[in-house]
């Protein structure tokens, strides 16, 4: 680029001599006679753009910018005070048509003309390499001046209705926010101000993200203009891909309220595919369902699965093609299998798609873990849901109580008090359940012991013989250590008078501080110091029994002098 100046500046009129100053005037003054070390910087930057606007004879002022451009010290500010000016010098050579190219001019504009876009393609690419600059400020920097930039053109370069489509350098731009070298807060910063809120770059940034699971595809498109070779990490791009989709919420869908939701402006075609929420659903369609067949992380397979049933599902206009996706993380086990439920869950209820392992699927999860997660209070919201329909065997449902209830005696007690509601208003739901609560066990006449017939290690719920147990973990729970726990545990050996008890005053709650609204009002389970605490502060109404006398040996036999007989663990045990 050093060097790119433009010899024919007038038609009609002699070109200059080689050893004629670039910048000199008619009349002999020198545009750039002031030197950046003699005067501020940005008034030497601010005399170059005016002369370029005052005169075609001073473009090659546009090169000593570009120069600018390059230097990359982080002291100053030089290539930033540049990049802005150019940005108003090239936004005023658009608006004026001295970068157009009409058919009538002649060869000496022509030529002009032609070198004015290959400078704005210099400019372009200066830009896009500042946007990879390790400093954020020169970023955010850079992606507002492209942004700018892209309405600019759009706007007075290009003005026909598929112009913002159509502009080369918003695609580069939206690839280049996906490379490592730029930082997450310039990629939320353009998917806030930018994807979020217009539906132009909205599409633009879907039909290009299109492209990236085709590694060689976005290779090309990020490197053949700039000559530079580069290796992306998969891995990366999926990650920053991801981040940009997330931030972009549903569309609008009624006309009136999209017509002013445009950066550059509205098409004048009344059925361009830009109004169309249709059109714009098919490119997002596209864009997720790439991103979805890529080797994802586990990480990164879980913040899809959270933002699915609200973020992702909506905007298919196919939500079959999710199927294979929520099935295979479904079926991986674990958290994952957990995240995936409710995705999983609405194509069934609302697309009709046939799984019939779902609920064998879902009584799997239910191990002793699942009370200890930090997803226990999305999970048992979700379960709420699946076994609210009344349609359910109830063997099914009876598997399910039986299953919560036992792994529940191992639960710690902000578990316990949610499992307790939530077995309440499933047996108020499915009556034939309440025999669970009211059986209470076989003896075998010949073994002489009372044995449960529930299977526990069976997978299929409705092959447990739930329905044949009973629910004497419940019965335990009103022994439990923390009195709180007991007293909810009772509401199952109580009539049923309540109608049902909401779940939301139980869930999201921890050992830190546990505020229980039930049936019995105010519990308050604390973690163990302020259970402590609180068991420490209470009234003493009977004084605890003590040992009279303490040993002074526990483990060791006591001196011949004297009177206290060995206790009973050193009689047993010898610990010589």
């Amino acid at each position: 680029m050093a060097g790119a100046t433009i010899s024919g500046l007038e038609p009609g009129k002699k070109r200059k001599r080689k050893d004629e100053n670039p910048h000199a005037s008619k009349k002999g003054r020198t545009v750039a006679a002031e030197s950046p070390q003699e005067v501020d910087f940005q008034d030497h930057v601010l005399r170059l753009e005016g002369k370029i606007l005052e005169s075609r004879t001073n473009y090659n002022a546009i090169q000593t910018l570009l120069e600018y451009m390059q230097k990359h010290d982080e002291a100053g500010d030089e290539d930033v005070i540049a990049a802005v000016a150019l940005c108003r010098v090239f936004c005023k050579l658009m608006v004026g048509g001295n970068l157009s190219k009409p058919r009538e001019r002649s060869g000496n504009e022509a030529t002009i003309v032609q070198w004015l876009r290959e400078r704005m393609q210099d400019y372009e690419r200066a830009l896009l390499r500042m946007l990879r600059n390790e400093n954020i400020g020169r970023q955010s920097t850079a992606l507002t001046v492209i942004m700018r930039f892209v309405k600019g053109k759009a706007s007075h370069l290009n003005q026909s209705d598929d112009a913002v489509l159509q502009e080369v350098l918003l695609r580069q731009l939206i690839l280049t926010l996906i490379e490592e070298q730029v930082a997450e807060e310039t990629r939320v910063e353009f998917a806030k101000s930018y994807v979020g809120n217009y539906r132009d770059i909205r599409y633009c940034t879907f039909a290009s993200l299109s492209y990236v699971p085709s590694l060689p595809r976005v290779e090309h498109l990020l490197n053949r203009r700039s000559g530079r070779a580069s290796h992306k990490d998969p891995e990366s791009l999926v990650r920053n891909t991801l981040t940009i989709l997330a931030a972009i919420e549903l569309i609008p869908e009624r006309q009136e309220e999209v017509d002013k939701d445009f950066y550059v402006g509205p098409p004048s075609k009344a059925k361009h595919e830009l109004y169309s929420s249709a059109a714009q659903k098919k490119q997002a369609q596209k864009a997720w369902t790439a991103l979805l067949r890529q080797d994802l992380g586990k990480e990164q397979r879980g913040n899809i699965l959270g933002l699915m049933s609200h973020r992702i599902a909506p905007w298919f206009l196919k939500v079959e093609l999710l199927m294979d996706f929520l099935t295979d993380s479904f079926n991986l086990g674990g958290s994952t299998s957990l995240l995936s439920l409710s995705g999983l869950f609405y194509l069934i209820q609302h697309k009709n798609l046939d799984y019939p392992q779902f609920y064998p699927k879902l009584y799997s999860l239910l191990d002793s873990k699942i009370l200890h997660s930090k997803h226990r209070s999305r999970f048992l919201r979700l379960l709420d849901i699946f076994l609210a329909s009344t349609h359910l065997p109830a063997a099914l449902v009876a598997s399910f109580v039986k299953r919560l209830a036992r792994i529940s005696l191992f639960a710690p007690p902000s578990g316990i008090v949610i499992v307790v509601p939530w077995i309440y208003n499933l047996l108020k739901s499915h009556p034939r359940c309440t025999f669970m609560i009211h059986r209470n066990g076989e003896v075998d006449r010949i073994e002489e012991t009372w044995g449960d017939p529930f299977r526990q290690e069976e997978p299929d719920p409705m092959e447990t013989d739930a329905l044949e147990s009973s629910l004497w973990e419940i019965q335990m729970l009103q022994s439990h250590y923390h009195p709180n726990v007991a007293t909810i545990a009772k509401i199952i050996s109580e009539q049923f008078t309540k109608q049902a008890y909401n779940l939301e005053d139980f869930l999201d709650h921890s050992y830190g501080t546990v505020s229980v609204c039930g049936g019995y009002g105010m519990l308050e389970i604390a973690d163990r110091s302020q259970m402590l605490d609180a068991e420490l502060s209470k009234d003493i109404k009977k004084p605890p029994e003590v040992e009279f006398e303490i040993p002074k040996k526990i483990f060791m036999k006591q001196d011949a002098d004297s009177a206290s007989e060995p206790s009973l663990l050193v009689k047993l045990w010898s610990f010589d």
